[in-house]
């Protein structure tokens, strides 16, 4: 599917004047206010939040002008995706005060580096990446910073000097691994399995993107400390449903016994759950094969509820309010205090007596998937 390439934009309202007060015009000073978005968070250790306001009994209507925004996505190719996609139309709104102009780069990293070089010669104000690989990006970011173009990466973290980019915004891939091979581990033990034979196999996500470097990383920490855990095979499902049926077909003819699948996302857990399905192969909290998956978006708490997936690792999708917010606080020249932001995570189970996780941070309560939990959320 060709990327798609968009601009959205609104003409200015028509300047209303007064004749008594267009001398006012000339000597006094007005300055814009951006339209407080309640969405908006806060970010942490951030401070001062710089907003601006018109003061004073008279006020002039001046024309708004919109900040230009230009936000490189990744595709479509799942639900999380998509949740984030849907945040970032939102945020970024002309109701919000912002310009947006927005690429969808199917998944294909020269479509995305080709749409910065548009941004920046448009130009725009900001550049908001969300970027399919970790390499590739120096040269591009070097062009945006001298034209003195912020940017903020949203996601998946890059290989290039922090200079470049103001801001990142994402998960911790490594974390998440290691609540996997944590979660792994204590399940085991609960169904006396501990000291077993566990044959375990991998549906990666896209080579190379810093969230299947990440996970496999973490998880990989594990599999170190439990010789009775045989990876059996790990291959790329490309964070596609499609992706992952192949790759568990593939699997299922390969090998005669599979304990543990480990998808590293909700899309391509579905997909290893079909073809599951149609070898007659059980699954699930009640089944023969443990599902492990990560992002934890609404259909994938379902098939937690269901007892489909037996554990998943959220990534939060929805950082755009973030980056959002980040934009308004250097427009009001307040410096952020950090470089790096990670987002409000949880992790899910079908278990009704969940876990307690233990990371260098501290303790993390699992949480059992309910239809209240379900409404609550946002995606």
């Amino acid at each position: 599917m060709k990327a798609v390439y968009a601009k959205c934009r609104k003409h200015p309202a028509a300047m209303l004047f007064l004749a008594c007060l267009l001398a006012l015009a000339f000597c006094a000073c007005a300055v814009w206010k951006l339209a407080d978005n309640q969405k908006e968070p806060k970010l942490p250790g951030s401070g001062q939040e710089g907003e601006y306001s018109l003061d004073g009994p008279e006020r002039v209507q001046l024309p708004r002008k919109l900040v230009k925004v230009g936000f490189v996505q990744v595709g479509h190719e799942s639900d999380w995706r998509i949740a984030m996609t849907k945040s970032c139309m939102e945020i970024f709104s002309e109701e919000n005060g912002y310009e947006l102009y927005f690429l969808d780069a199917d998944n294909q990293p020269q479509a995305q580096v080709e749409a910065v070089r548009r941004f920046i010669r448009e130009p725009v104000d900001y550049l908001i990446i969300a970027p399919i690989l970790t390499t590739g990006w120096t040269a591009v970011l070097k062009e945006a910073y001298h034209a003195d173009i912020p940017v903020i990466l949203l996601d998946r973290t890059i290989d290039c000097d922090e200079r470049y980019y103001a801001a990142w915004f994402g998960s911790d891939f490594v974390q998440e691994g290691r609540y996997a091979g944590q979660w792994l581990q204590s399940y085991l033990n609960r169904q006396g399995r501990g000291a077993d034979d566990i044959n375990i196999v991998a549906i990666n996500g896209t080579l190379g993107a810093s969230a299947q470097l990440g996970r496999t990383e973490g998880f990989a920490e594990y599999l170190k400390r439990h010789r009775e855990w045989n990876l059996l095979a790990e291959e790329c499902g490309d964070f596609t449903e499609s992706g992952g049926r192949a790759v568990m077909e593939q699997y299922l003819e390969t090998f005669e016994k599979i304990d543990v699948v480990i998808c590293q996302n909700d899309n391509e857990a579905f997909g290893a759950c079909a073809a599951m399905d149609e070898a007659g192969i059980s699954y699930g909290k009640d089944g023969d094969v443990i599902v492990i998956s990560f992002d934890a978006a609404r259909a994938g708490l379902e098939a937690v509820m269901d007892g489909k997936i037996n554990a998943d690792f959220e990534c939060n999708p929805l950082s755009p309010p973030y980056a959002a917010r980040a934009i308004r606080q250097m427009r009001a020249g307040v410096p952020l205090k950090k470089k790096h932001f990670y987002l409000p995570e949880d992790c899910f189970t079908s278990d009704e007596n969940p876990m307690l996780l233990v990371s260098e941070n501290g303790t993390k309560q699992m949480r059992s998937v309910t239809r209240s939990l379900l409404e609550e959320r946002a995606y």
